[in-house]
């Protein structure tokens, strides 16, 4: 069996200063719960919701691979809103593959999106940000993804290593079930600096710096039936959401 190289944890009272310093960090899943003063039942209680994940209908690489929901909120001084479902969207510069088209994923089981659990995620991770970047309204973008190996190949980034276009990113890993590969690699934007490891802990989490880093997730192949990599990606970023530009014409097909 292919030893898995470790990603290196930072204690949960040091990542602030690892985020400021070198543009990412890694919780463990007891950090994630002590950053967010939850239990380990209040995130297990989501797990199930991942089975549930509806086909994602865009992909363009013509794969069958991906499943995932879409919600979008508001985290403003602690309080967490809502928002009514949106698009998700974004600029061809920031993802060439699927940049520019309206994607409208279902939205996310109202289950997860309402509990208090979920609200207290969400204002904690703003809370570590607004560390950084001083109090902000957080617009906020939550994708849980399922990635399996249904066809003999997952791609958790079709899109190659990037940036997403906002402020900060956060990756929970939620499951790793009978899959190989599926390293992640992070790399800083402006220079050779760079790490990978795979992330295995359910409910660890990787934290970015968007401005500053760039990151990818390597395609995972089956190692046993019904192999599959489930995660929640959390978007941080200031000054509103990403929305298509009045005007802007449509990508090509």
């Amino acid at each position: 069996m292919t030893q898995l190289l470790a990603p290196p944890i930072t204690p949960v009272d040091a990542v602030a200063e690892a985020l400021r310093r070198d543009g990412h960090a890694v919780l463990d899943a007891a950090g994630l719960r002590d950053l967010a003063g939850l239990s380990g039942a209040a995130l297990e209680a989501w797990r199930p919701a991942w089975d549930r994940l509806p086909a994602d209908a865009y992909l363009r690489d013509g794969g069958r691979y991906r499943r995932r929901r879409h919600g979008s909120f508001i985290v403003d001084a602690g309080r967490v809103t809502r928002v009514p479902h949106r698009a998700h969207w974004q600029p061809l510069s920031y993802n060439a593959l699927h940049g520019g088209l309206e994607r409208w994923f279902e939205p996310l089981e109202a289950g997860m999106a309402d509990a208090p659990a979920w609200q207290g995620l969400l204002a904690a991770l703003g809370r570590l940000f607004s560390q950084l970047k001083g109090e902000q309204r957080w617009y906020v973008e939550a994708h849980p993804f399922r990635i399996d190996t249904t066809d003999g190949i997952g791609r958790p980034t079709p899109e190659g290593a990037h940036r997403d276009g906002v402020d900060f990113v956060a990756v929970v890993l939620v499951a790793r079930e009978r899959v190989k590969g599926g390293e992640t690699r992070v790399f800083a934007a402006d220079g050779p600096q760079g790490l990978r490891f795979t992330l295995a802990e359910p409910w660890s989490v990787l934290l970015l710096d968007d401005e500053r880093v760039i990151h990818e997730t390597t395609p995972i192949q089956p190692a046993g039936p019904d192999g599959h990599r489930d995660t929640l990606v959390l978007t941080f970023r200031r000054r509103g959401f990403q929305d298509p530009q009045p005007g802007a014409a449509p990508p090509t097909a």
